[in-house]
């Protein structure tokens, strides 16, 4: 059985046409008219393939390659494999992203589950709701009471869409996602599988009982969010949870109420945000990392991954560790620690005839 392929196929180009597409210099003129069908990484490509080099690390790969073609910065003197076609760019890898984007086009949003184009049959629409032209809804969506979704977006099967919904125009819903008090921009991607506007977590504390708090705000998304699987968000309690135009977020991410995220941010895997914080325009968070409530992470601050931040962060402070800290003062702290660690070490302060002495008891 053939392999199944999941995208469509790259086209076959020459490498004068690439050279072209990608801005490129294509190093040996004579090769202009080699053909390459295909995008690989420099440890699986084949001789129709075109792979990219932009890190020294990866020199034995590129060296061991049988890529067709790749694409090396145009300060890299290193060896290549002379029967590898050579394209300088100024950038590689954004070089080889900008085809691969050109060449998958398909694989850049979620797609229709099941290849449809309007309605599915099984679907579920409350008669009020309102649908613009060029929707589609995969078998089994919910479509509740007084929604609207703009034109070219897509909902996917199993989908839930609470009642008052607002969705603009050219937006994916993935798979299994509930939407409920939410109101969503256009060119918003939420990926299968996420939970929008669900209650916040706010409790009065007691001995015996604790009484909820009623979680009575929205969600907003603007415009160019892109929503990771299993992300949930939850919805403000007297005010809203804002996620701010072109913020990526990846996979399984929890958002608290009363959030406020700004602009073009990144915030990567298990990241936890706790309720009424604010992340300024272009924060960029790593992967697991914690955030205390009611904090401040200033415009273009970053924070690696799995740090533990219960303080508010300047503008484009770079932090990291447990609890957080600028990460100068945190590795002269790493630093200090493990030399302590050596200097305490059983024997670490023993002249080496004590150490003899010492093994032979």
């Amino acid at each position: 059985m053939a392999q199944p392929t999941f995208f469509k196929q790259s086209p076959s180009l020459t490498l004068a046409e690439i050279a072209a597409s990608a801005k490129a210099q294509l190093v040996d003129p004579t090769r202009a008219d080699q053909r390459i069908s295909g995008l690989a990484s420099l440890d699986e490509a084949g001789p129709h393939h075109l792979a990219f080099f932009d890190n020294v690390r990866y020199a034995g790969q590129l060296a061991q390659t049988r890529a067709g073609a790749v694409l090396v910065s145009e300060r890299y003197k290193g060896d290549i494999p002379p029967d590898i076609a050579v394209l300088r760019a100024k950038n590689p890898f954004a070089a080889f992203v900008a085809l691969s984007r050109d060449w998958h086009d398909d694989a850049l949003r979620p797609q229709s589950g099941f290849g449809l184009t309007g309605i599915a049959v099984s679907a579920i629409i409350h008669p009020s709701a309102h649908l613009e032209d060029d929707v589609t809804v995969d078998p089994l969506a919910v479509i509740g009471p007084d929604v609207e979704i703009g034109s070219g977006s897509v909902i996917g099967s199993g989908a839930v869409i609470a009642a008052g919904v607002k969705i603009g125009r050219d937006c994916n819903v993935g798979a299994n996602s509930s939407i409920q008090f939410a109101l969503i921009g256009n060119n918003v991607l939420i990926h299968p599988g996420c939970l929008i506007g669900q209650d916040g977590y706010g409790f009065i504390f007691g001995a015996e009982s604790h009484l909820k708090v009623p979680q009575t705000g929205r969600v907003l998304i603007q415009n160019d969010v892109e929503i990771g699987a299993g992300t949930t968000i939850d919805r403000g309690s007297l005010r809203d949870t804002v996620i701010g135009e072109g913020t990526k977020i990846d996979n399984q991410v929890q958002i608290g109420h009363n959030v406020t995220v700004g602009r073009h941010c990144l915030i990567a895997a298990k990241c936890g945000l706790a309720g009424s914080l604010t992340l300024g325009d272009n924060v960029a968070l790593g992967a697991m990392v914690g955030v205390n409530n009611h904090i401040t992470i200033g415009d273009g601050a970053q924070v690696t991954a799995m740090s533990g931040v219960k303080d508010s962060i300047p503008a484009k402070g770079r932090w990291g560790g447990f609890f957080a800290k600028p990460t100068k003062q945190w590795f002269r702290e790493i630093l200090a620690v493990e030399k302590l660690g050596r200097d305490s070490a059983p024997g670490a302060n023993m002249s080496s005839q004590d150490a003899k002495d010492e093994g032979g008891q």
